[in-house]
């Protein structure tokens, strides 16, 4: 008897956006943004047709047209307190500037391993811009992968912003 693999359900999209990262699968939750993920390259460009979905495409369009223009756009996101806190902060860091992890746990009275925690397990990266927290070191990492895809994301989405990654520590 042969058993079935157990897979996750696939998100039902209100977008999927082409970006420069490639694309970028978007769901909302009465109108507001829930979760981002990077998609494969095969997925293509759709949207459910809500007016939610056509302005963040327009907002989304003008951010990767201009990484200076800032992304204010209603989220709706489930985790813990702590990570609804680490993550407000995260959308009040501008369009071009970063905070270290450290920086970021003192402003919140924690440590800079519970503020990487709720930045890996951020559900709305690029709206919830975790890619602007940076280690004392270098860039650290994202999305909880120090090499690879997600740290060129975030290399790209701050160089994008105007942040020399260069300039920063160890890199």
């Amino acid at each position: 008897m042969a058993t079935a693999k157990h897979q996750a359900p696939v998100p039902d999209y209100a977008l999927v956006f082409t970006s420069p990262l490639g694309p970028l699968g978007v769901c909302l939750q009465q109108g507001a943004v829930s979760r981002i993920d990077y998609l494969p390259a095969a997925h293509k460009p759709a949207d459910n047709g809500s007016p939610g979905a056509r302005r963040l495409a327009r907002s989304l369009e003008r951010y990767f047209a201009d990484g200076s223009h800032p992304l204010d756009i209603d989220v709706q996101l489930a985790g813990t307190a702590f990570q609804q806190r680490v993550w407000r902060a995260l959308r009040a860091i501008p369009p071009g500037e970063t905070r270290s992890y450290g920086e970021l746990a003192r402003q919140l009275g924690s440590g800079a391993r519970a503020v990487g925690n709720a930045c890996r397990h951020n559900p709305a990266p690029v709206i919830v811009p975790c890619h602007r927290v940076v280690s004392a070191a270098g860039p650290g990492g994202y999305a909880g992968k120090m090499t690879g895809p997600p740290l060129r994301r975030k290399c790209w989405l701050l160089e994008h912003e105007g942040v020399a990654v260069k300039g920063l520590k160890n890199r």
